[in-house]
């Protein structure tokens, strides 16, 4: 078998190799994508073994597929406990990939879990629809300041049947007219757009059970389906703890000489997904009593709305968890939460 420790980049990628039948270390530079693409099918071409390990967060689809297509073997690592592992302030491409190499022969290199290519595909489709959303909130707020700069103050309502009519139908100078009417098309091209997407969206939940059981919480479908995506097997998680340090809703820390100091979330991991936990947490804690008592608590002891929503985020998230993990439906959840001889609530 050939180990190769890769230290990946966009142009090209820098390989320390080992071969352990002749125990020979080789060191490579190869320019993508062509140079890249003829190394590695000539050793499949002669049958070689391939492990290749590399650090996650590179823009590597093309990569990861061509090693899938011919056969080899791909171990992503945790780029920060790698950094870590290094000695010494010499950073170079080849002393990168040659620590890899010694992190994979030594059993010690920091392999995280992969979503597959199909999944990542379909992370696309919610990152697709997520900005369209954006894009449509975005048109929507200067639709509603042109109609608040001509006395018209509907809220909500301006986006009803009526309200469009009636933004449509305000006397406007030229060019202010002209802008309205270009919102008001491409607020109505984007409906659609989302509401094809939203179709697309629920036949992949369809075919996966457990987003279908996720979606007996309250929370949203896009929801439902990021957590399967973005959790993967939720058994590589410890606790529920971990699952919100993973998607970065826990406090960043700062502690040392037996002082404890807190600062704002991490933030690290899936933004999409903080982002798609707040949104539905907002509609939990309407069907939620749970939620609901917990939310209004920590708004009022804060005096802050931002805290309570990623309060309620955090909580989300860790019952998405457990419905996962122990196959529950709400209703399940609900019978188990507070529980002090389940293991949900010693968690």
């Amino acid at each position: 078998m050939l180990i190769i420790g890769c230290d990946f980049h966009a142009g090209f990628e820098v390989l320390a190799i080992f071969d352990k039948r002749t125990g020979v270390r080789t060191e490579k530079r190869l320019e993508h994508p062509g140079e890249a693409m003829g190394y590695y099918r000539e050793l499949q071409e002669r049958g070689e073994r391939v492990r290749v390990g590399m650090e996650a967060g590179a823009p590597s689809q093309w990569f990861r597929r061509l090693l899938s297509e011919c056969g080899h073997e791909l171990w992503v690592g945790n780029g920060a406990r790698i950094r870590a592992a290094a000695v010494g302030k010499k950073k170079t491409d080849r002393e990168d990939a040659k620590l890899m190499l010694q992190m994979m022969l030594e059993e010690r290199f920091p392999r995280i879990w992969v979503p597959t290519e199909e999944e990542r595909d379909v992370r696309q489709l919610l990152l697709d629809r997520h900005h369209r959303v954006r894009a449509r909130t975005g048109l929507k707020n200067q639709l509603q300041a042109l109609a608040m700069n001509q006395g018209v103050q509907k809220g909500r309502r301006l986006w009803t049947a009526a309200g469009r009519e009636l933004l449509a139908g305000l006397p406007m100078s030229e060019h202010t007219g002209r802008r309205r009417d270009y919102l008001l098309r491409r607020v109505a091209e984007l409906d659609q757009e989302i509401a094809a997407m939203d179709v697309l969206v629920w036949k992949e939940v369809q075919q996966r059970p457990e987003a279908l059981r996720l979606m007996t919480h309250p929370g949203g479908v896009q929801t439902a389906l990021a957590t399967v995506l973005t959790l993967g097997d939720v058994s590589r998680f410890h606790s529920a703890r971990a699952v919100s340090a993973y998607l970065g809703l826990v406090p960043s820390e700062y502690s040392s000489g037996g002082k404890q100091r807190l600062g704002h979330i991490s933030k690290q991991g899936s933004s999409l997904m903080r982002f798609l936990l707040v949104e539905a947490g907002q509609t939990a804690v309407k069907k939620d009593p749970e939620l609901k008592r917990a939310y209004q608590r920590l708004w009022v002891r804060k005096g802050n709305k931002a805290v309570a929503k990623v309060m309620v985020a955090r909580r989300l998230a860790m019952r998405l968890y457990w419905m996962l993990r122990a196959q529950w439906t709400y209703p399940q959840l609900v019978e188990h939460v507070g529980k002090p001889e389940s293991s949900c609530g010693k968690r």
